[in-house]
């Protein structure tokens, strides 16, 4: 009966399930970033996540139904994609939550009504399961639904039950799946043979509180929290044999095989994997980058730039050369942005940091190889150096750990590496690959792919009872304050006696918790008998954690002072260092907006850090500035200041701000409300932070440095307001002393060392020159020694303490004055490390089948190195000194038995 279902495209079943449960009163919210708030999670992995504060209780419902469809990433099973017919690593998840409101029979009976009226799945092909104590769910499926009860599913625990952690909200789940194959009858269900089935619909019901011992108790407000696999309900109704072949991602795939010139329905399985993982990793990257996620080397900008490269070592596998992926991603945006229209908006900054990454990773590809090659010739010479301490079959293979090496740092497939070590008659050890692989699973996973709301620990717990922290610091520098909660290494007490590190929440503070790039504010608590210095503020579920110190208020160790839960303590902060940090986060505005005037337009904010004594901006650019650039950048940040514009502070609709053209920071999330800082037109941005009230309070800005900090990402390093004072400060002594030591003036200094540089460099070619003299008339010295080994001069020599250029010139010539020979020198420079050089004829190379570079490096490895080089010259290195003079023996032996 499959004929009969309709056909909707992927955005007709996000809109009608959005627009279905809207009719139910449900407020549709728009997706949350990937970039996750939840500091347990690096990227948003559920479609509840951004509800999980409300659903702890730390936040109130800003409505009590809502409905979304959220972008989600998840990397854990990142092996499995393309292979099986649903992993993915981008999906989205349709979701209706009830905050308090309905709950089962309610969300059952709309699940069932969605299923099959507005998506007109035939009932017959539909299966439940409930968790097998919940009687509940149970009877509303049999008795209101209707579904035979050999069709309803109890299953364990493992299957259907959801916990948020070891303690939190939890409660049974049920879960719907379509039948493919209904003619195989109902006995023997098996819900695990996803052949047949596939789970499309999961509902929890969110009825308990879980302790420490697992004990559940029911909860006041129960909740609903379900998730709809958009993709897996187009497999469904556009009756497709997986979820890449549906229209959400296989026009991806399309382009990719007609980059690759090659025909989807002919391919082979090897072929169509790779495009499904180049369709559902284009899908990631588009909507990580616009989201404001720039590739890095740590969290998620790591896990950016390993799609990227996935996909662009797929491309390699398929038989594309060279950059491709652009052409790739403009379909993937295209499919997205009537969803998302930021996608489009964002196209510039997508594609340029797309071409940036796979652009350098070509260049990685290429080093990978010749490391390959390395490690080719590095089995190969220990198979040829080989003895009965070493098993033949070690000798014969790439390791486990090299091979992964190459996979994880290069982008080399396994199966390339297997490729091109079988040409040279190797294998590789698969077994210790996988090792490895499983290895950087495991990491990956702890690092980034469960929710735990455990990890706050003592914090969350305190939301049950006290109320988040009422911040007042944008127009108090000091207040009175109760004292809500006392903690020692993150574990709630009553008291803490003076000398303990503590951390406290206060029911209100001025002190400003780190956020932004602002660091938390500094200062005191005091009270009777009592002095805290605070260290630092962070922000936590809404609380504002002060970290710091019971110290004696008099200073003597007889005045014990005592801080208990419920006393009041005056809050201070120290106003040096708030003027100070509000100096520097105004000037990042400042900057920000300086940057658009003077580079682009679009140059966004990727990262900032504003501290006492330096600010540092990073933004996305393609390039460097250049050197006038920064100048005027510096000029135009300082002519504002010096303008005196006005601060106008406002709270607003986010709408409105957006309107009135203010800068929001990629990725960040915002309220309703949010708050705008405008200086008289020269810069608006929404932000939390604190600022100056005018900005001739700054006083000046200076640019230290701009650097690459990754691909596409700069760095603005600068000073602002009283923290120039210090680095001038530092910046004149260095002068002084310079002055002095080269007996000029300040202003001389730069031509001094100007003459001394050239100085060095006229001597440096004068000793160069004096080097490969005497190197010339070393070796000359050594013709004399050389050996006759049938048509051939054999000579190996210690040239003393060469360094490692005259040693390949001395090796070179001395080769080319003997003839038809080998040539293998020594030395042992300053520093200690051995340096041995190869030079062999091409009649060596070719009668003897001998190369200098695979022989040279199978030598150093006695000294405890490596190296190799071209088959006629090659130089290698060693760490252990001590093993020289074995090493030399064992390469003369060597050459005897290879020219004879």
């Amino acid at each position: 009966m499959a004929e009969s279902l309709p056909y909707l495209s992927g955005s007709e079943i996000r809109d009608k399930f959005l627009k279905f449960y809207e009719s139910k009163q449900h407020k549709i919210l728009p997706s949350a970033s990937l970039i996750s708030e939840d500091p347990t999670v690096i990227l948003t992995i559920a479609g509840m996540l951004p509800f999980k504060p409300i659903f702890l209780g730390q936040q109130k419902a800003p409505q009590p139904r809502a409905t979304t469809s959220q972008k989600c990433i998840r990397t854990n099973d990142i092996e499995n994609v393309g292979r099986t017919a649903r992993h993915h690593t981008f999906f989205e998840m349709l979701g209706n939550f009830s905050f308090g409101d309905y709950f089962k029979e309610q969300a059952i009976e709309w699940a069932w009504e969605l299923s099959t009226q507005v998506y007109q799945l035939p009932p017959e092909r539909i299966v439940v399961s409930v968790f097998q104590d919940d009687n509940e769910a149970f009877a509303i499926w049999r008795d209101k639904i209707g579904i035979p009860a050999h069709r309803i599913q109890r299953l364990g625990e493992e299957d259907n039950y959801w916990t948020m952690g070891a303690t939190g909200p939890c409660g049974p789940c049920s879960e719907l799946y379509y039948d493919f194959h209904p003619e195989l009858g109902d006995e023997n269900i098996d819900l695990e043979d996803d052949s047949r089935f596939i789970e499309f619909y999961n509902l929890v019901f969110m009825q308990y509180n879980q302790d420490a011992e697992r004990n559940r108790t029911p909860l006041e407000n129960k909740n609903i929290d379900t998730g709809l696999g958009l993709e897996r309900m187009a497999q469904i109704l556009q009756q497709v044999p997986n979820n890449y072949e549906t229209d959400l991602i296989f026009p991806i795939i399309k382009t990719a095989a007609e980059i690759a010139g090659i025909d989807y329905s002919k391919a082979d399985e090897k072929t169509k994997t790779s495009l499904k993982v180049i369709g559902d990793h284009v899908r990631s990257v588009v909507h990580m980058i616009a989201d404001g996620i720039s590739a890095s080397n740590v969290g998620r900008g790591y896990i950016l730039r390993r799609l990227i490269r996935r996909v662009v070592r797929h491309g390699r596998l398929i038989g594309i050369d060279g950059n491709f992926i652009n052409k790739v991603a403009e379909t993937a945006i295209t499919l997205s942005e009537s969803a998302y229209p930021a996608i489009r908006e964002r196209e510039e900054f997508i594609k340029n940091q797309l071409q940036s990454e796979e652009s350098q990773f070509l260049k990685t590809l290429e080093r990978g190889e010749k490391l390959l090659a390395e490690i080719i010739n590095r089995v190969g010479t220990f198979r040829a150096m080989r003895s009965e301490s070493f098993r033949e079959t070690s000798l014969q293979r790439i390791s486990g750990v090299d091979a992964f090496k190459l996979y994880d740092t290069y982008g080399f497939p396994l199966e390339l590496t297997q490729e091109i070590a079988e040409e040279q008659g190797l294998t590789v050890d698969v077994e210790g690959f996988e090792v490895e692989m499983k290895k950087q699973r495991g990491r990956g996973r702890d690092s980034h792919e469960t929710i735990d709301l455990t990890v706050q620990g003592s914090i969350d717990k305190l939301a049950e009872h006290i109320h988040p922290t009422e911040f007042s610091g944008y127009t108090e520098l000091q207040a009175t304050a109760k004292i809500e909660a006392v903690l020692v290494e993150g574990k709630t007490v009553e008291t803490a006696e003076v000398g303990t590190e503590i951390q406290l929440i206060l029911d209100s503070t001025p002190f400003y918790a780190e956020s932004g790039g602002q660091i938390g504010d500094k200062g005191y608590l005091s009270g009777d008998n009592l002095l805290i210095r605070i260290t630092d503020v962070q922000k936590e579920s809404g609380f504002f954690v002060h970290y710091g110190k019971i110290v004696p208020q008099s200073g003597s160790l007889r005045d014990r002072g005592t801080v208990k839960v419920g006393d009041t303590v005056n809050a201070t902060i120290d106003r040096a260092s708030r003027r100070r940090v509000q100096a520097n986060h105004t000037a990042t505005h400042l900057l920000q907006a300086a940057l658009k005037k003077i580079v682009d337009d679009s140059v966004s904010q990727a990262g900032s850090l504003v501290e006492c004594d330096r600010l540092r901006f990073d933004f996305n650019s393609p390039r460097a500035l250049t050197p006038d650039e920064v100048k005027q950048v510096e000029k135009l940040v300082n002519t504002w200041i010096s303008e005196a514009h006005e601060a106008d502070v406002n709270i607003m609709p986010i709408e409105e701000a957006k309107a009135k053209g203010a800068t929001a920071m990629f990725g960040e999330k915002y309220g309703d409300e949010v708050r705008v800082i405008d200086f008289s037109g020269v810069s608006m941005e929404l932000c939390g932070g604190t600022h100056v009230h005018n900005t001739a309070e700054i006083g000046a800005f200076k640019i230290i440095s701009e650097t690459g900090i990754s691909s596409g990402v700069r760095r603005i390093e600068a000073v602002a307001g009283a923290a120039i004072l210090d680095y001038l400060e530092v910046r004149d002594k260095v002068v002084k002393e310079l002055s002095d030591k080269f007996k000029v003036k300040p202003e001389e200094v730069s031509e001094r060392v100007n003459n001394l540089q050239a100085e060095l460099k006229a001597t440096q070619k004068e000793l160069e020159v004096i080097k490969q003299e005497l190197a010339v008339a070393k070796s000359d010295g050594l013709l004399s020694q050389a050996e006759t080994v049938g048509d051939f001069k054999l000579l190996v020599a210690n040239m003393g303490e060469m360094d490692a250029k005259s040693l390949q010139s001395a090796g070179e010539r001395l080769q080319q004055k003997l003839g038809e020979s080998a040539v293998v020198l020594a030395s042992i420079p300053r520093g200690g490390k051995v340096i041995l050089v190869a030079a062999f004829s091409q009649k060596v190379i070719k009668e003897k089948k001998l190369q200098a570079g695979k022989f040279i490096g199978g030598i150093a490895k006695i000294c405890g190195g490596g190296g190799g080089g071209r088959p006629n010259l090659a130089q290698a290195g060693g760490r252990d000194a001590s093993k020289l003079e074995e090493a030399l023996e064992t390469a003369k032996k060597q050459l005897i038995e290879g020219l004879s």
